[in-house]
């Protein structure tokens, strides 16, 4: 069958098993919109955490940036999984025995305050709008290429179908819908990366064939790959192109921002019993691991296969025409773009950048991209005419997405793996928007400016919000300011910055009051989205080359969550000190919480 007609049928029937999913499990009360009842089994919610975890940049983007930054690229990994470990010990039990509905709620009782509050929800809708536009960007890549849409019309898609479950459901619709895309996108990244794991190395499990001998000879995977990129004049893939400050303040800003991302939190809120939160972590840890012991084979494999289909068996190139379908279908996608710089007639993939500027990505327009950079890498110099020429950029993110296509797998693999791209972004979308809109809804609405408004009001505001949602993370995927993964980490040094040290104090230190709890998220928010604005954002000046020697410290926009963090915690501890004390009833609250017994029932208030 032809790959567009399959992909459709794959995609469309994974949109009926999802929109069916949410009609049936539509929320009928506030409690059933904002924590699906608090009825869950742990297993169901520990996949559905895992769906709702593993975002765009999980299945689309990491693998891409760790094909293209190689040991740079552990930190992904790394400051992921450390930090759900973290969230499952020191946040998640606690928070579900508090009985909240949500992560403002939580901080706005604890620090007896309506301001706290209101500035835990800005922090929430300033992270959940800048993941959002990651998932968003997922969705219309995924669109663009293997639907043949441009990439708004495939986003207007898929915002229609988080519309659907999202502001139908709530969280007991997209809980159950979570553990469908689960399920689809974990056999989309497995089994792709199986088969090519056989074909390079033989070893069926990717995990092992990572350090496996390439078939036919006695090099490792690994060594082989070190010896192609520098041959190219690239960086050795297993050598580390990042300062160590920059590597552990990445690392430590997206372990913490793990911990504080308020969509995630709000899954352990879905469960009967704090008991059951703890449960819950544990199956989603192991359903994380499936995806994230497989991501590092995945790009490595990718970077293999794309070299030696694009430089072709000698190393000289592969002639255009005789390129496989799927090199002209990514560049009318724009997300790929070639320009036959000597006039060969061949794609030739080395070090250096490929344009001068950012590549334009017009697949229908190639070569109109500017003045052509020829590198030289043993001189690390530009030089005209110099041997080694790259005359292709790629987009980190199709990586994935293209691998198939790239090792030759048959079309029902490329389709299943665009249904489980789609199924990773929406996953987590949804979850996104749910949590902005119980923030106005829930705390803004009925918290603060109409306590009185019944609960049937309530849920119309809150879906209503959830629309507004939809909207405004369409616009910001249409316009993203980076890669996914990268714009994701964005949101993970906000989360770091600001609502993590907040929630860690508010449960482990009953001393700290309402005043430390409001200076210290405001600066490390302020801060942080500050030192990203200013190196990625609207205010970049020549001044503010996004280039090392003008990072503060050496940490890149990516990690400087990490010195946010530092900075909330100084500030929030001062300034507690300086002022009065938390009355005694919360101070009572805060060791209650830490108790053991009680592990039953929650109630929620």
């Amino acid at each position: 069958m032809e790959l567009q007609t399959l992909t459709y049928i794959v995609v469309g029937a994974s949109f009926a098993l999802y929109i069916g999913i949410a009609i049936w499990a539509k929320a009928s009360s506030t409690g059933e919109f904002y924590v699906a009842g608090k009825g869950v089994h742990p297993v169901l919610n520990g996949m559905a955490t895992g769906a709702d975890w593993m975002s765009a940049a999980s299945f689309i983007s990491m693998a891409g940036l760790i094909a293209f930054l190689g040991y740079g690229g552990s930190v992904y990994l790394m400051g992921w999984t450390g930090g759900y470990v973290l969230l499952a010990l020191l946040l998640a039990p606690y928070l579900r025995k508090f009985g909240k509905f949500t992560v403002p709620e939580f901080i706005g009782d604890r620090y007896y305050s309506q301001t706290a509050r209101l500035v835990a929800v800005i922090c929430l809708i300033f992270i959940s709008f800048t993941y959002v536009a990651g998932q968003m960007r997922g969705v219309g890549i995924v669109f663009s290429r293997f639907l043949e849409v441009d990439i708004l019309t495939g986003l207007i898609i898929g915002m229609g179908v988080v519309f659907i479950y999202a502001v139908l459901g709530g969280m007991k619709g997209i809980t159950y819908t979570q553990v469908a895309q689960y399920c689809v996108l974990i056999f989309a990244y497995t089994v792709p990366a199986v088969f090519i794991a056989i074909e390079v190395t033989g070893v069926a499990l990717p995990q092992i064939a990572l350090g496996s001998t390439v078939s036919g000879s006695e090099v490792y995977l690994l060594d082989k790959l070190d010896q192609v990129v520098t041959d190219l004049g690239f960086t050795a893939y297993t050598q580390g192109t990042k300062s160590t400050i920059d590597m552990f303040a990445i690392t430590v800003a997206l372990m913490v921002g793990t911990a504080g991302l308020p969509h995630v939190i709000v899954r352990f809120f879905t469960v009967p019993k704090v008991r059951d939160a703890r449960i819950s972590a544990g199956w989603a840890l192991l359903f994380i691991a499936l995806l994230y012991t497989t991501a590092p084979a995945v790009g490595a494999l990718a970077r293999l296969n794309l070299i030696d289909t694009v430089n072709g068996a000698d190393g000289q190139g592969t002639a255009y025409e005789q390129m496989p379908s799927w090199f002209s279908t990514w560049e009318n996608s724009g997300l790929l773009a070639w320009y036959d710089h000597n006039g060969d007639g061949k794609v030739q993939y080395a070090a250096g950048s490929a344009m001068v500027g950012k590549p334009k990505f017009d697949g229908e327009k190639r070569g109109e991209y500017g003045e052509r950079v020829v590198t030289n890498p043993s001189k690390g110099e530009v030089v005209k005419g110099a041997p080694y020429a790259n005359e292709l950029s790629v987009d980190r993110d199709i990586m994935v997405l293209a691998n198939p296509e790239i090792a030759g797998l048959p079309n029902w693999v490329i389709a299943l793996i665009a249904a489980g791209g789609i199924a990773a972004a929406l996953s987590t979308a949804a979850g996104l928007l749910l949590v902005i809109s119980a923030g106005v809804s829930h705390d803004i609405v009925k918290g603060m400016l109409a306590p009185d408004i019944s609960e049937k009001q309530e849920l119309m505001i809150g879906r209503i919000s959830a629309a507004v949602a939809i909207l405004i993370a369409g616009y910001l995927g249409a316009n993203p300011p980076a890669f996914v993964a990268q714009v994701v980490a964005f949101a993970f040094g906000l989360a770091a910055s600001s609502l993590f040290p907040t929630i860690l104090m508010g449960i482990f230190n009953k001393r700290m009051n309402k005043e430390g709890a409001i200076a210290g998220m405001l600066t490390g928010l302020l801060f942080t989205m500050g030192y990203i604005l200013y190196f990625k954002g609207i205010f970049i000046t020549p001044m503010a080359e996004n280039i090392p020697a003008n990072w503060l410290f050496g940490i890149s926009p990516e990690g400087i969550g990490f010195v946010g963090m530092i900075l909330n915690f100084v500030v929030a501890y001062v300034v507690s000190k300086l002022t009065a004390p938390p009355p005694e009833h919360i101070q009572h609250i805060v060791e209650d919480i830490r108790i053991p017994k009680g592990a039953g029932e929650a109630v929620a208030h």
